[in-house]
């Protein structure tokens, strides 16, 4: 039992459906999340993407080692969104992904 257990928590991933988070309103992030193949793949649309994309990506990939998201593919919506609104969509969408 306990080999078991072992095996169901070195599930790294844990995504087992594509979810959302967020919208698209103004100082919002739109995130989308789905299982993935081979390691995080992270598309990125914002209008402030040469001024902030490189924060926007290191939130997103903050909380998806922080939630040991192993394989997945995710793309953000961004509409001005500050990091706190990035960090806690992507922990959202994350949740719902793992079907908690």
């Amino acid at each position: 039992m306990r080999a078991a257990e072992r095996k169901v928590s070195t599930d790294m991933s844990g995504i087992v459906k594509r979810a959302v988070a967020g919208t698209l309103e103004s100082s919002d992030v739109f995130v989308e999340i789905e299982p993935g193949d081979s390691g995080i793949e992270v598309e990125i649309e914002s209008v402030v993407l040469a001024q902030f994309g490189d924060a926007i990506r290191a939130a997103a990939l903050d909380v998806l080692k922080e939630q040991n998201v192993s394989d997945a593919r995710v793309r953000l919506t961004d509409r001005g969104a500050l990091d706190c609104v990035i960090r806690a969509r992507v922990e959202t969408a994350v949740a719902r992904a793992k079907g908690e």
